[in-house]
């Protein structure tokens, strides 16, 4: 399998993979057909795999709609992104927070999904941490990052992205249990949900719906629901008694150490996070070559 090294995600998403691509190469399948991401975040995985035919999907409107842009419209989005640096370069707090309170417009909801995501993700680069986060109402409120200057887009990035989501991916938005429906035996499913609490003081939600002990409990039944079927099915959370209470009777599950650089609190950035599967990965090794290619180790 060739591998498009300049395909990478092209924004920072709380929960990201790409720290634990390794891990997860490691034991993966070694052969599969479909390839399922219900909540797909910033994407490293899918990115990484770039298989035949892969469905994503998230909750989130706006992230979808940064998918469909960068499928639809690279070109226009790239422009408009360089004019976002470079206002910012010009005054770049009271850029950010002019930029910050657009979703709170009445008429932010009639606003093209071009300018939106444009938006997205010159905040994401801009931001406190790469953090994305919105209130009860819906608005997002992280503060400024303090960056005079910004990067924001790898033009190369976006085109062959473009390139990629065109030809070998179809785009949802939705609740996580939807784009599994057709799911068939021989196919991988990739779970990476809002994790579960470790406090209750911790950070979990990235949409207002939020993602509680109940979605968590509906999510183990889809789990075990699509291995009876025959499915790859792998998950990720944190190393906590419910998942694994929910996992641990029937499925693999390997603890591995992170960093959790979005944390705001240095103390908070390293923890156990879970490996989850439902196949024997003896002699898995199919993506290893691609895996040393993609990120030159």
């Amino acid at each position: 399998m060739t591998i498009n090294k300049n395909i990478y995600p092209f924004l920072k998403w709380a929960g990201g993979k790409r720290q634990l691509i390794k891990q997860i190469e490691n034991r993966l399948p070694k052969h599969f057909n479909n390839y399922f991401e219900p909540f797909v975040g910033g994407g490293a995985l899918f990115m990484f795999l770039q298989n035949d035919k892969t469905f994503i999907n998230d909750i989130s409107n706006e992230l979808i709609s940064a998918y469909k842009t960068i499928k639809k419209k690279p070109e226009e989005l790239i422009k408009l992104l360089k004019q976002h640096e470079r206002e910012h370069k010009k005054n770049p707090k009271d850029y950010y927070y002019k930029i910050r309170k657009l979703d709170r417009n009445d008429n932010w909801k009639d606003v093209n999904e071009l300018i939106k995501t444009a938006r997205m993700i010159y905040l994401n680069k801009s931001c406190y941490n790469g953090l994305y986060r919105v209130n009860q109402s819906g608005f997002f409120n992280v503060p400024w990052n303090k960056e005079e200057v910004i990067n924001t887009y790898n033009k190369n990035n976006i085109l062959h992205l473009s390139k990629f989501l065109n030809e070998r991916v179809e785009i949802y938005c939705g609740d996580f249990e939807i784009i599994c429906e057709n799911a068939q035996k021989g196919d991988f499913i990739f779970f990476d949900p809002p994790y579960d609490l470790l406090k209750k003081t911790t950070f979990d939600s990235y949409t207002i719906q939020g993602f509680g002990v109940e979605e968590q409990k509906r999510l183990s039944k889809l789990f075990k629901k699509l291995s009876d079927r025959g499915c790859y099915v792998m998950l990720t959370n944190h190393n906590t008694p419910l998942i694994n209470e929910l996992y641990g009777s029937e499925f693999n599950i390997d603890i591995v150490k992170v960093k959790r650089a979005i944390n705001s609190k240095k103390e908070n950035r390293k923890g156990e996070e879970v490996i989850i599967y439902n196949y024997s990965i003896d002699e898995q090794k199919s993506y290893q070559s691609s895996l040393e290619d993609y990120y030159d180790l």
